[in-house]
């Protein structure tokens, strides 16, 4: 027998509009995806990104309900087989048809073969990684700063800098110019800048996967900048008819996204007891 729902309260969305994807995922949970973002919906922020793992309880609620809904998707800016690393996603029972979206998109993991399947490297990667160093050593006054080398992207952490803030505005438009140059973008985050490839977004893959696999009903949930194309895309599925859910892990530092949600949760814990919740109420 299940938990009973009274165990697990399922918090309320805010908005009609998410109230009714929450009732269309719950009458029809055969066709809902659910898709999560890792960093700070999953795992905590944490100053160094290496030392990120999945909340100890993301793991055991993703197990319980993944099985009883279409698909369970991870989408994430992180190399996919370190969000699968990180995580502890793979050979874990109940997860058997978990799919990672690594790179926003570029990569995808499953955990059926547990292989990633990947393009080619952007070329501007490269050079942009050989140009890092000397870029940021003409900044005298900003220390702290810590280069994360992403694979297909290189990202630039403040949340370590003596002031992480200053940090961040002195070197985004140095590191804009910097990508443009090689034929990269610059994405914003909570105190990190990553260069990566242009023409994918964590928008672009959520619609791509929601539409393969024939989603009745969507839940995405992030808490970051490059959230904001995957909340796009929900409220574009739910403009065409298919009903969705936008969840808003934390609230303080990018207020874009709690600006959109329809349901705030405080962090990754809360985002892992609404998540076994859902799963206690679904059959």
């Amino acid at each position: 027998m299940g938990s009973s729902p009274h165990a697990h309260p399922l918090p309320a969305p805010s908005t009609p509009a998410g109230r009714d994807g929450l009732a269309a995922i719950l009458a029809r949970p055969r066709e809902a995806v659910i898709a999560l973002d890792f960093d700070g919906t999953l795992a905590e922020i944490v100053p160094d990104p290496e030392r990120a793992r999945a909340h100890p309880g993301a793991v055991p609620a993703l197990a319980r309900l993944a099985p009883k809904v279409a698909s369970v998707a991870v989408v994430t800016g992180r190399p996919a087989e370190v969000a699968v690393r990180y995580g502890g996603f793979s050979g874990v029972p109940g997860l058997e048809r978990l799919v990672v979206l690594g790179h926003y998109g570029a990569e995808r993991w499953d955990a059926v073969s547990d292989t990633v399947d990947a393009p080619e490297a952007h070329p501007g990667v490269a050079a942009v990684r050989a140009e890092l160093p000397g870029l940021l050593e003409g900044f005298a006054g900003v220390t702290g700063v810590w280069v994360e080398e992403k694979g297909r992207a290189v990202a630039v952490h403040t949340r370590r800098a003596s002031d992480p803030g200053a940090a961040f505005e002195a070197l985004r438009g140095p590191l804009a110019a910097l990508a443009a140059r090689h034929g990269l973008v610059l994405e914003p985050g909570r105190m990190v800048l990553e260069l990566r490839p242009p023409g994918m977004d964590k928008g672009v893959a959520l619609a791509a996967y929601a539409r393969g696999t024939g989603a009745g009903a969507v839940l995405y949930a992030g808490d970051d900048l490059g959230d904001l194309p995957a909340y796009a895309a929900v409220e574009k599925l739910r403009a065409e008819g298919v009903p969705g859910l936008l969840v808003c892990s934390g609230s303080t530092e990018v207020t874009e996204l709690a600006e959109r949600a329809d349901l705030l949760l405080p962090g990754p814990s809360a985002v892992v007891e609404f998540l076994a919740a859902l799963a206690s109420r679904l059959p």
